[in-house]
């Protein structure tokens, strides 16, 4: 007996799905009805039960998602050979990541605070983020004064900026980070 693989239509509706969810529920947050979140992945709400039998199985998938996209963001910046280029790459992706997110993360903590070990994911992510700067900050490039507290802060301003603006904002961060040559 060999086992089957799934259809691609269900892949794409299983992204399209994962994707909805985090842009309706970041925008309207956790009380966002299935039916809206179907209507936004152009499914049916019994295509999106049969991928998530409960609400708070698609909102646990879809924080899981968005979270692997931070961290394999901050991963990649850390194993570029060139820390600067790296903390540049970081900064500018996690100002796009941050317009995707929308809310959605702070939603998913505040209801579902058992559900992952959201503790462990900052203290993981934070360590990253130091390294991080520190390999930046040995480079010359970066401000010795920057930490990974300001990235933190950097997150938590630019929460609002639309889309269209993020790479901008992106920049004059670079800029204000950058040691003065």
């Amino acid at each position: 007996m060999t086992a089957r693989l799934p259809r691609t239509d269900a892949g794409d509706n299983r992204a399209r799905i994962l994707t909805a969810a985090r842009t309706a529920i970041g925008a309207a947050g956790l009380n966002v009805p299935i039916r809206e979140i179907a209507r936004r992945a152009e499914v049916g709400p019994a295509t999106v039960y049969r991928h998530f039998p409960t609400k708070r199985t698609l909102v646990t998938e879809a924080f899981t998602d968005q979270s692997r996209a931070w961290q394999s963001t901050v991963t990649r910046g850390l194993a570029d050979p060139d820390a600067w280029r790296g903390f540049c790459f970081v900064v500018d992706r996690l100002c796009a990541l941050q317009v995707r997110d929308h809310g959605f993360i702070e939603a998913v903590k505040s209801a579902y605070p058992q559900a992952l070990d959201f503790g462990a994911m900052r203290a993981s992510s934070l360590a990253a983020a130091a390294e991080l700067v520190r390999r930046a900050r040995d480079t010359g490039h970066l401000r010795p004064d920057v930490t990974a507290n300001d990235l933190v802060l950097m997150l938590m301003a630019g929460s609002g900026i639309p889309a269209a603006a993020t790479r901008r904002f992106a920049a004059h961060v670079i800029h204000a980070f950058q040691a003065q040559t």
